[in-house]
């Protein structure tokens, strides 16, 4: 199974992965409460004391995880520098990088079958309708196949580039989703034989 969590071990390894989902959840939504710029910069600066009490390789798998982010800060710097709202815009992009890197920080130091076993525990009230270990298949699966698809899209993009100069663009939508049925009716398949989700 994929796991995310950093080798780097740092004191946040240890605490129980319940904590760090609940600690996550509480500060996620006290950031979209806060509109006030200097607020929001405590929290980057709080977030940030985080990845460096883990040390400065734990800092840079973290920065690593964060860069693909930095499009929508681009973006949304951009705009609202266009429209003037400068004050807002700065707010903005705290409250995203600062949620994102706190995600990130929990995903990092977490391993997945502990956060597997928290979502259990909550779906426990659901096992009427929906047994809480096939809940937790689910999650682990689609963990798992994140990265497995930007694989595949990677090397469908390779295939086309090789016979054709054009960008390809939207035409990799088609076989990716291909791609993607196939490897899930694979999964399906392993499952059944292996007696189903429990």
């Amino acid at each position: 199974m994929l796991t995310l969590t950093s080798p780097v071990e740092t004191w946040a390894h240890r605490l129980p992965a319940g904590a760090k989902l609940a600690a996550l959840a509480l500060a996620t939504t006290g950031l979209f409460l806060v509109n006030v710029p200097w607020v929001l910069a405590v929290a980057f600066a709080g977030t940030a004391s985080l990845y460096l009490s883990g040390g400065l390789a734990f800092v840079a798998a973290g920065a690593r995880q964060l860069w693909p982010l930095w499009p929508f800060v681009v973006i949304v710097g951009l705009w609202h520098l266009w429209t003037r709202d400068v004050e807002d815009g700065v707010a903005i992009l705290l409250r995203m990088v600062t949620a994102v890197a706190l995600a990130n920080f929990v995903t990092m130091t977490t391993r997945l079958s502990d956060m597997l076993s928290v979502f259990e525990r909550l779906a426990r009230p659901l096992s009427p309708i929906l047994p809480p270990r096939r809940l937790g298949l689910a999650f682990a699966l689609v963990i798992r196949f994140i990265p497995v698809m930007v694989d595949r899209m990677g090397l469908i993009r390779q295939s086309w580039s090789a016979r054709s100069p054009r960008s390809p663009r939207w035409r990799v939508m088609v076989p990716a989703t291909l791609a993607a049925l196939e490897d899930a009716d694979r999964v399906a398949e392993a499952l059944r034989a292996r007696g189903g989700a429990g």
